[in-house]
């Protein structure tokens, strides 16, 4: 089984909590087949038109900028890395109600028709990582778990329509740690509550990698 974890936040665990989530995953797993795709590491370069420029000059044979060689080197990378994967762990904080923009780079790379879905001849869309599974690592100082603030979270909620919903991947587990910037005099308590939901999911994935 090869796990691949998506690490979306390059804060350090002392300051973020879902750097926490990524470090007691990585501290916890055993086993080999665990790779990081750390989307702030990587060279991403933002979806926009050089991206379709590169297409038509790979079409064409025409020579391509630095730029567009980057941004298609990197878009192969991030599908390649997904391909790969049996299971694959989001790690992300909520930034602004949503997500990193580092992290949308990624999902921009890899949702693509005929790789994460494709149309059949009625038009509909259908899904093609049916055979994969999802974790999601979310953590948000705030409280969005009440209806009243439910409709305004969109990272969890997003990454989990686009990979379950689009994607088709099998969402098996989802730890969100909220609340902690909003309760201060909580926050010990609900970061270690959550960390060991994190720990459990990891002990529950090692043996299979071992």
């Amino acid at each position: 089984m090869n796990i691949l974890v998506v690490k979306a936040n390059n804060r350090p665990a002392s300051e973020a909590v879902s750097s926490k989530m990524y470090e007691t995953f990585m501290n916890t797993i055993e086993g080999g087949n665990v790779t990081t795709f750390d989307v702030f590491a990587e060279d991403m370069p933002y979806l926009g038109q050089e991206l379709f420029d590169a297409f038509g000059k790979l079409e064409s044979g025409e020579e391509m900028t630095d730029i567009e060689q980057r941004i298609l080197a990197a878009k192969q990378k991030a599908m390649d890395a997904l391909k790969a994967a049996d299971v694959v762990i989001f790690a992300f904080p909520l930034w602004n109600l949503t997500i990193p923009a580092k992290l949308q780079t990624f999902i921009d790379y890899v949702y693509q028709a005929g790789f994460t879905f494709k149309y059949d001849e009625n038009g509909q869309a259908v899904q093609l990582m049916t055979d994969k599974k999802a974790i999601i690592l979310n953590a948000r100082g705030g409280v969005y778990s009440t209806p009243e603030a439910a409709p305004m979270e969109m990272a969890a909620n997003y990454i989990k329509n686009v990979v379950g919903g689009v994607f088709g991947m099998e969402i098996v587990h989802e730890v969100i740690i909220e609340g902690h910037a909003a309760a201060p005099d909580q926050a010990e308590t609900i970061i270690a509550e959550g960390l060991a939901k994190v720990e459990a999911i990891a002990k529950e994935l090692s043996p299979a990698l071992v």
